[in-house]
């Protein structure tokens, strides 16, 4: 069972979204189609390393990171890579890397039941979701006690939101709805279930404004900056990360889409202020994640 071991002294950033694309098999976490067509639109035919690569990566750079795979086995008709094998090679390097389950909520008891496993015997410290390649609306009241489950088990949910480039230039998109991923359809989420803490990942283009709508009028939301180069941040984002949103707002790359040292690169060229970085690239995540104790801004 996993045991959280990050020595936050020792990392000098916490990448709240690392995807595990690849299992010690080969066997990838998508489609053929959904993969190359992810390396067009992303401009990257770069390796996608298994997890023990990955986890030699961020010790290289003292870095930690939130690695997971995304459970479409409905949507896609296709095998998702294994979470609890995810979480136990973390266990292998629980220096560096930190869980996050997946399950797909469209299998209904047994969504629920894979998660309570994960929590229980295998340890994970979250749940990442893609309503659009899941093929779900979060906001549907049948996804009830999943949540519930997650906001008992204190465990953060990690919601993709925004535009994908999985499916893009296929036709149809391959099928997949942008739509479920606009982040207004996780208020409900955030009303119903206070406790839950909920990040909506990437910017969240072209709805931002309802993301940083949901963020400030609910305190257990939390936005990650994943999935696009600083340089590209809409001014928006940009604003209230630097303001009310400052100890909410979380470092991830989308790796290995987007590399950490790009990603801290450019963010060097942007109008994000010096003193918020620190929270924004370690000490955010650091009590979001429960590796430094909760303050009254409403996180752990």
């Amino acid at each position: 069972m996993y045991q959280l071991a990050i020595d936050l002294d020792a990392v000098t950033a916490i990448d709240m979204h690392v995807h595990i694309e690849v299992d010690d098999h080969g066997h990838a976490s998508l489609p053929d189609a959904l993969v190359q067509a992810a390396s067009k639109y992303f401009r990257t035919d770069g390796p996608r390393p298994a997890i023990d690569a990955v986890a030699q990566y961020y010790r290289e750079r003292r870095m930690a990171a939130v690695v997971f795979t995304v459970d479409a086995r409905t949507q896609l008709n296709h095998d998702p890579l294994s979470s609890v094998d995810i979480a136990r090679a973390a266990s292998r390097h629980a220096d560096v890397l930190i869980p996050f389950g997946s399950v797909d909520p469209r299998t209904g008891e047994a969504a629920f039941e894979l998660a309570a496993r994960l929590i229980e015997d295998e340890g994970v410290r979250g749940f990442k979701f893609h309503p659009t390649v899941q093929g779900f609306d979060p906001s549907h009241e049948e996804y009830g006690p999943l949540w519930s489950l997650l906001e008992n088990a204190r465990v953060p949910a990690l919601f993709h939101t925004g535009q994908t480039g999985i499916g893009a230039g296929l036709p149809g998109g391959y099928g997949l709805r942008l739509g479920l991923s606009n982040p207004i359809l996780l208020d409900p989420i955030a009303a119903d279930f206070p406790n839950l803490q909920i990040i909506m990942a990437h910017p969240s283009v072209p709805w931002q404004d309802e993301a940083l709508s949901v963020a400030t009028h609910k305190h257990n939301t939390w936005i990650d900056l994943s999935g696009w180069s600083p340089k590209y941040f809409p001014a928006e984002l940009v604003r209230y990360a630097n303001s009310i949103l400052k100890r909410r707002v979380l470092f991830g790359s989308d790796y290995p889409m987007l590399t950490p040292d790009r990603w801290l690169r450019d963010v060097e060229g942007t109008d994000l202020k010096p003193d918020v970085l620190p929270g924004i690239v370690k000490d955010n995540a650091a009590r979001l994640l429960g590796l430094r104790p909760s303050t009254p801004e409403g996180t752990r």
